[in-house]
């Protein structure tokens, strides 16, 4: 029953820094844009230029030259 006494401070202000947290997170604007990283995964606008970057060399090289060996 004593661990009771240091249990309900503690909560209290545990519950204290996460309301400070979701206020700070508000006001600082991270809320802003809720719906912009759901729909930009779905287009594919940049696509093209991206895979440019990771792959300099894809146009370069077809299927066949992948092999070695040539079989």
């Amino acid at each position: 029953m004593e661990v009771i006494y240091g249990l309900i401070p503690g909560m209290l202000i545990l519950g204290l820094v996460a309301v400070g947290v979701l206020f700070w997170a508000a006001r600082s604007g991270q809320f802003d844009d809720l719906d912009g990283d759901a729909h930009r995964i779905l287009m594919d606008d940049d696509l093209d230029e991206r895979d440019a970057r990771r792959f300099p060399d894809a146009e370069d090289t077809g299927p066949d030259d992948r092999r070695e060996g040539g079989a």
